[in-house]
This record gives C-alpha cells, sequence and structure tokens, in this order.
C-alpha cells in the first residue's frame, strides 16, 4: 500500500527522499568547493587565455588561490553551488524515487538495471533542464580572478541580471546539451549504486539471520558505495564536463564567446591540445568528487533512515 500512487504514505516517501537528497547536497558542496573552483578553471585554460591563471598541479592552484585572492577566491560561487547542489540532489533524488516507485508498480521482484538506469536518466533530465542557469552563473563566478579584464559579477543576482542584460535569456542555458548528455552520469553512478548495493547486502545477509537491508549496511559501506560508483561514472563522462565548462565562459570584452557549440570546442580542443586537453582537471576532479560521493550517499542514507523511523514511530 505505501507505493501506491497517489496515497499519503508514498508522497510522504517521495518527499523524504528529497529532504536527504537536499541535506546530502549542502553538505557535499560545503566540504568540497575549493577543489570544485580548481577543477572548473583547469577545464577552461587551453593555455591560450591570457586572463586565465596557470597552475602546475591541484596542490598549487589551491595555495596560489588562497594567496592571491584569500578565502573569497577558494570559495568563489558558494552561493549558486550550495543552491544549486541543494536543490539538484533534492529534485534528483525525489523524481528518482517517483520513477522507480512508477517502474515497480505490479512488480514484485527487484528492478533491473534497464530500469535503475532508466529511473536515473528520467531523473537527471528533469533536474538539468531546472538548473543549468544556477550552474552556469556558479562557473562563471568561479572563474573571475585578478587577471579579469571584464567588470567582475558581484554576486549570484548581479551575475543573472548581467547576463540577462548583455547576453539574452538564452545564455543561460549555454552548455545545455552537453548537461543533457551529463544525464548519462548521474544515470551510470546510480546503477552502479544499486547494483553494489545489492552486492554489499547479499554478503551481508549470508554471514547475518535477521535484518533488514537497511539495518545490513552501514556508514562506512554507504561511503564505498558511493565512491565507488562515482568513479566508474565519472572516467566515461568527464570529457563532456570540460566542453560544459568552456562554452559556459562569459563572453570577451567585445561580447564574442571563446566557443560557439560542443564541436566547436571538440575541434578547438583536440587541435591545440589532444585528448589531454579532455581530462584538465581531472585530479581535482577525483579529490572533490569521490569523498564528496561517499558524504552525499553517507548523508542521504542516514537522514532517509532517521526520516523513516520518525515516521514509524508517527504510525
Amino acid at each position: 500500500l505505501d507505493c501506491v500512487k497517489g496515497s499519503p504514505r508514498a508522497a510522504q516517501w517521495q518527499w523524504e527522499n528529497a529532504t536527504a537528497g537536499a541535506v546530502a547536497g549542502f553538505a557535499t558542496v560545503a566540504a568540497m568547493h575549493p577543489l570544485d573552483v580548481v577543477r572548473t578553471r583547469f577545464q577552461v585554460n587551453d593555455g591560450r587565455a591570457p586572463n586565465l591563471p596557470t597552475y602546475k598541479n591541484t596542490a598549487h592552484a589551491l595555495f596560489t588561490i588562497a594567496r592571491l585572492e584569500g578565502l573569497r577566491g577558494l570559495y568563489a560561487g558558494f552561493s549558486p553551488a550550495v543552491i544549486g547542489s541543494t536543490v539538484s540532489w533534492g529534485l534528483y533524488f525525489f523524481f528518482y524515487g517517483r520513477a522507480k516507485q512508477r517502474y515497480s508498480r505490479g512488480r514484485d521482484e527487484k528492478l533491473s538495471p534497464s530500469l535503475h538506469l532508466a529511473s536515473a536518466a528520467e531523473a537527471g533530465g528533469l533536474v538539468c533542464l531546472c538548473t543549468n542557469p544556477i550552474w552556469l552563473v556558479k562557473t562563471r563566478l568561479q572563474l573571475q580572478t585578478p587577471l579579469h579584464q571584464t567588470r567582475p559579477y558581484s554576486g549570484l543576482y548581479d551575475a543573472f541580471r548581467t547576463i540577462l542584460k548583455e547576453e539574452g535569456p538564452r545564455a543561460l542555458y549555454k552548455g545545455f546539451v552537453p548537461s543533457l548528455v551529463l544525464v548519462s552520469h548521474g544515470a551510470i553512478q546510480f546503477t552502479a549504486y544499486e547494483e553494489l548495493r545489492k552486492v554489499f547486502v547479499d554478503f551481508k545477509e549470508r554471514r547475518r539471520t535477521c535484518g533488514t537491508a537497511n539495518d545490513l549496511l552501514n556508514s562506512a559501506d554507504y561511503a564505498v558505495l558511493g565512491g565507488s560508483s562515482k568513479i566508474a561514472a565519472m572516467l566515461l563522462t568527464y570529457p563532456v564536463q570540460v566542453i560544459r565548462a568552456r562554452l559556459q565562459q562569459r563572453p570577451s570584452t567585445n561580447g564574442i564567446p571563446r566557443y560557439v557549440d560542443s564541436w566547436h570546442v571538440i575541434r578547438e580542443t583536440a587541435r591545440f591540445e589532444g585528448v589531454g586537453g579532455f581530462y584538465r582537471g581531472l585530479t581535482a576532479n577525483l579529490l572533490k568528487n569521490v569523498p564528496a560521493s561517499s558524504i552525499t550517499f553517507v548523508v542521504y542514507e542516514n537522514v532517509l533512515k532517521l526520516l523513516k523511523h520518525a515516521r514509524r514511530k508517527q504510525d
């Protein structure tokens, strides 16, 4: 009865997923944002832009940004990152939970990998449509450095206002096509997570005679599951992240963007940088996202447990 569409229990379960996802997203951003700034600056630095600093490696980038720009530089774009991540994770888990619920209707057995993949892809597409403007602003704020030659955005609101004034509403959806392709990232990650989770649960069930799946797994298990699934997704989709970041850069002072579209990014990157250009900032990305994913799923699963426990006490 809990899974019947439109029932109070089903709606409550969906909002529990959304709340757990939102809390997990906020915790992740707060812990890992400086590495996100470094990753973004590496991604767009093709060696041909005079207004972008050059860093030797991730550690050098963190030290240089801290020395020249202070804490404000390390947390550039933090507001849209918090808003975007909290909204994205909340919506993602909400849409993902609803999709799984819909696909599992009338099925007694567990969902197949293909249905997990479809659920994650559906959730990712909807989230992408809702949040692309937020991520574009975050990218631009992160790329503002002391070397910038255009008037910097003073903050989140000013960035939105200036982009709309100078470039029009369509500019807020720059990088949208790569973002849609990156839906596969979430789909791959969640499918890997669900399949690895089954392996963990089956292994622990053979060692124990009681307890549900949620009781069998602990925070350490969720951390391993989240990190492992993230690595698999990241290695397959990282070049698309580089393409998106380069498309979302602010145009030069004459209003001409560095890249026209995704194909232009691919041609220019391959021509001047080779394959390595598509993996700029990968180290910072791994350092940020593997532990970040672990944190996200640890927080998500534990918050979800608390919410379910509270609901059972009310019942």
